[in-house]
Formats: C-alpha cells, sequence, structure tokens
C-alpha cells in the first residue's frame, strides 16, 4: 500500500520542495519512528530537534520550518501542518479501504418501523429500536443501541458500545421512595458527529436532547436528558453533563470535566481536565478549576487550611472593621 507524493499535493494542496513527485510513501508515522519510506509531519516548533535526527522520506512543515526542513530532506508546506495530517490520513483511509460498508449485519436487530439509509452501515450486534433515523453513509460499528424515535443524520461515526436513548435518571422523591418520571423525549442527533466507545446520551424527560453538527464526542461520556451540545463543540473522555445544561458551539471540554445540571455556557468556552462548572459561563474563554497534586502531606495540610478560609475571611473583615471604626 503506497501513495505518491504528487498524488498527495494534488489532492491536498501544498508545496512539495527538496523530493520528486513519484516518491511513493508506504507509511505515515510520528517524527521519531519514521522510516524512510514514511511522511511525518511537525505541527508544534518545540520538537524541531526531532525533525532533524528523523529519517522520514518527507516532513509536512508549516512556512517557518521550511528551511529547516529543507536542510533535512524533503517537505511539503503546509499552511496548517496539524490539519494538513489530518488530510492526509483520510486521503490514505480512502485509498485503501475495501470500499465502504453499507446494509445491515446479519447479527443486528433492526425493528421494522426503524428508517435505515440504503448508504448508512448498521454492524454486528447493534439494535435500533422502533421509529428511530438512521441517515446516509452513518455507520454504527458494533453492540450500539439506538433507541426508539432518536434520529442520527448523515456521516456520522458511532464506535462500540454507544447506548443513544437510554431513559434519562429521573425520579421524583416521595415518603422514602422514588416514582419514575416517564422519558418521554428522543435523542435527535446532527450530520458529521463522531461518537466514541461506550459513550452514553441519554432521552429527553419531556423535549429532546439535541447534538448539533460536527459534534465530537470521546470515549465514556455521560450527557444526561436534555442535554444540548452546540455545533463543532469537542470532548474529551470521561467527562459528563447534567440534565438540561446548554454547551455552545466550538467549545472543548477536556477529560473528566463534570458539567453540573440546568446550566448554559457559550460559545467558544474551554474547560480544563477535572475541572467542575458548577455555573453558568457567559464569555468565551479557558476556565480552570483544578486542586494542584502535590505530596500527600502537604496536599492534606493545604487542604485543611482551604476549609478554614472562609472563618479567615469573616476575621479580615472583622479586622478591617474594627481599623476603620478605630
Amino acid at each position: 500500500m503506497s501513495l505518491r507524493l504528487g498524488a498527495i499535493v494534488d489532492a491536498l494542496g501544498g508545496e512539495l520542495e527538496g523530493g520528486s513527485r513519484e516518491d511513493e510513501i508506504h507509511a505515515i508515522a510520528p517524527l521519531q519512528t519514521a522510516g524512510s519510506d514514511a511522511l511525518s509531519f511537525l505541527s508544534n516548533p518545540r520538537y524541531q530537534s526531532q525533525l532533524a535526527a528523523s529519517q522520514a522520506a518527507c516532513v509536512i512543515v508549516g512556512p517557518a520550518m521550511r528551511a529547516v526542513a529543507l536542510a533535512r530532506g524533503a517537505c511539503i508546506v503546509a499552511a496548517d501542518p496539524y490539519v494538513y495530517f489530518a488530510r492526509v490520513t483520510q486521503l490514505w483511509a480512502r485509498a485503501h479501504r475495501q470500499g465502504e460498508e453499507e446494509g445491515i449485519h446479519p447479527s443486528a436487530v433492526v425493528h421494522p418501523q426503524a428508517q435505515v439509509h440504503p448508504t448508512a452501515y448498521i454492524g454486528p450486534l447493534c439494535v435500533v429500536e422502533r421509529g428511530a433515523v438512521i441517515g446516509a453513509h452513518t455507520q454504527l460499528k458494533s453492540r450500539v443501541t439506538v433507541g426508539e424515535r432518536c434520529t442520527l443524520g448523515e456521516r456520522c461515526i458511532v464506535h462500540p458500545g454507544v447506548v443513544i436513548g437510554a431513559d434519562g435518571f429521573g425520579f421524583a422523591h416521595e415518603a422514602g421512595q422514588w416514582v419514575k418520571i416517564e422519558q418521554l423525549g428522543a435523542v435527535r442527533i446532527g450530520d458529521d458527529v463522531e461518537i466514541g466507545a461506550n459513550t452514553c446520551i441519554d432521552r429527553g424527560a419531556l423535549g429532546d436532547t439535541v447534538i448539533e453538527d460536527g459534534v465530537k464526542l470521546d470515549n465514556l461520556i455521560q450527557l444526561a436528558h436534555n442535554v444540548h451540545v452546540g455545533r463543532h463543540t469537542a470532548m474529551a473522555g470521561c467527562s459528563a453533563v447534567a440534565g438540561s445544561t446548554k454547551i455552545g458551539a466550538h467549545c472543548t471540554i477536556a477529560g473528566a470535566a463534570s458539567i453540573v445540571g440546568h446550566l448554559e455556557l457559550a460559545d467558544n468556552v474551554h474547560i480544563s481536565t477535572n475541572t467542575v462548572v458548577t455555573h453558568s459561563i457567559s464569555r468565551p474563554g479557558q476556565y480552570t478549576g483544578v486542586f494542584p497534586m502535590d505530596d500527600n502531606a502537604r496536599w492534606e495540610k493545604n487542604a485543611a487550611t482551604l476549609r478554614q478560609l472562609y472563618k479567615l475571611r469573616e476575621r479580615i473583615k472583622a479586622l478591617e472593621q474594627t481599623r476603620k471604626d478605630g
């Protein structure tokens, strides 16, 4: 399996320098491990030392790294090397794929009242329940469950173990017991959404849970009932969003971050890893709330001090008031 450098540049643009269009690429690899038949990339200038030592046949670089890359050998110069690398992986996959999978695997269970587009693929052991809709070129890899009346748009990729449209966690408390609130909504997922393995998206209690176009969800994410995720937002693994929270467009939620319920996050909000979001965020920006790791004995002392901050605050206020009165 191979691609010519000329074919890559013809398909994706960029400028090939210091190499031949006829050179064959047999692999795509990181700078450190790339062999003499591989294509690699440099997107972060901090790894410039790895570029000089790399054995790659050709390296994708930005304009600022052109001279350094040429001193080493062949390069493709692109405005954004990381995006160009991503496009190369897609080109490689298309060139070497054994045709796009379509149809319904014999082991899958699809309700007669479900709608599956002829170009969609329903993989092994998947379940598509009554009234569900699966759009064109969407792929359910394996063991995916799509609940009643849930819809997926076009070109979605849903990885193994995903559950879309299980009941949201809704109960009313009465005399020490829990009374179930039937979850009467569904889940609506737009086009070009990718959902990682074992992620769960609950159906809405009354209205629908909504995932807009272009959203990317990692593995092991929990989205509760009536969550709304704006277009092109990306969420990393083990993050969780409680019910009825609305996340804007072009947001990023880092791994293991949590967002409590009934909040609203503006567009272009970026949440750092392990942060717990406890109030709505109305302005774009980076938000972090992580208690730093430390030596355990020192961490315990700091944590104990943190618990006393309110009392310290009140003492300082009292002292300030005494000085003011005096």
